[in-house]
């Protein structure tokens, strides 16, 4: 049987190595570049591509490779393909649905526990010589309530977490595992409930334009002055304007944050890593932004999901994905 073809693009040296051991019945093509900047007279006979989100496969790159059967890319998101193209050329489209659920509550816990024992100032006091502990008293997370907005993979994880604290759990979610709920020990309860009777509130939903502005002055309010308020999922889930008063007019005892409003170029988590001017663009919204400037804030630049072991992970699932392929029974379809 004569071998199939694919062909990876925006792809790193350290990467190919590591595809080339797994995928010993192809033969592969490796570019470091996206798809649309390669002289397509290189890779016109592929049966397969593997791209990143910044090679946009559209409907004529499609009609330039007649033999495609399947467009496996290395991510979640998928909006960089024409899906409609691909089904009416019974072409596959095939994404990375999961792969940091642990990961992003691992980082959680790292931002919680950074405010609750004031990680953070206390580094930065060393690094000037002071080593006082004035100012420095933390609060333990042992019996003190975590409420979870979103119940989903990820925040089934924190759930799992806190409990390993010795926390009481939350959740607000429209969805209702009994199961997990049961077997973790957690309770759900509406939201006003979890904002007035949370110690650490943490978000763990998707942003769309029912979720934009979750947290706003309002719920805010609702929340003890006491609480800290974490998020490792999107910027755009809080009103940062308002987050911003109720920190500096301590109506809210800090804040973790992972991402923040004016990412929103970042489509992707694993895009940080493949585009070198992001650095610039964070250092100009954390410039721009004085919600930095406060002491009981926490930042991350957009770093939750990146761990070893999680990047590893949408690379073996993305290999999964083409192997699957050989048969016929493509797993992680998105078309």
């Amino acid at each position: 049987m004569k071998k199939q073809t694919i062909a990876f693009f925006e792809i790193k040296d350290s990467e190919s190595s590591y595809i080339k051991k797994k995928l010993k019945s192809f033969n592969l093509l490796f570019f470091d570049d996206i798809i649309n900047n390669v002289n397509i007279s290189k890779f016109k006979n592929v049966d397969m591509i593997s791209t990143f989100i910044y090679s946009r496969v559209s409907k004529d790159t499609m009609t330039k490779l007649p033999n495609l059967k399947v467009i496996a890319s290395r991510s979640t998101g998928f909006d960089h393909i024409d899906l409609v193209a691909a089904k009416k050329k019974n072409i596959s489209v095939l994404n990375v649905p999961f792969y940091g659920e642990n990961t992003v509550a691992e980082h959680t816990f790292a931002l919680i526990l950074s405010l609750s024992r004031h990680v953070h100032k206390s580094y930065v006091r060393t690094l000037k010589d002071d080593f006082s502990i004035d100012g420095l008293t933390g609060f333990d997370l042992k019996g003190k309530t975590m409420g979870l907005i979103g119940g989903g993979r990820i925040g089934m994880h924190v759930a799992k977490i806190a409990r390993g604290f010795g926390m009481k759990v939350l959740v607000f979610d429209l969805r209702h595992d009994t199961f997990l709920q049961e077997v973790i020990g957690f309770e759900y309860v509406e939201m006003d409930y979890l904002l007035k009777n949370s110690d650490v509130i943490s978000l763990h939903v998707p942003y769309n334009k029912h979720t934009n502005h979750l947290i706003n002055k309002e719920s805010l309010s609702k929340m003890k002055k006491s609480a800290v308020l974490i998020n490792t999922a999107r910027g755009g889930l809080i009103d940062t304007d308002a987050l911003y008063h109720a920190l500096s007019k301590k109506q809210l005892a800090g804040a973790g944050l992972d991402v923040i409003e004016g990412e929103e170029y970042l489509k992707e988590e694993h895009a940080l890593l493949h585009n070198s001017s992001n650095p610039d663009k964070w250092r100009s919204i954390v410039r721009d932004n004085k919600i930095f400037k406060l002491d009981n804030v926490v930042f991350t630049p957009h770093n939750a999901f990146n761990s070893k072991e999680a990047l590893l992970r949408i690379l073996d699932t993305s290999l999964d994905n083409l192997l699957s392929c050989q048969d016929g029974t493509c797993q992680n379809l998105v078309n």
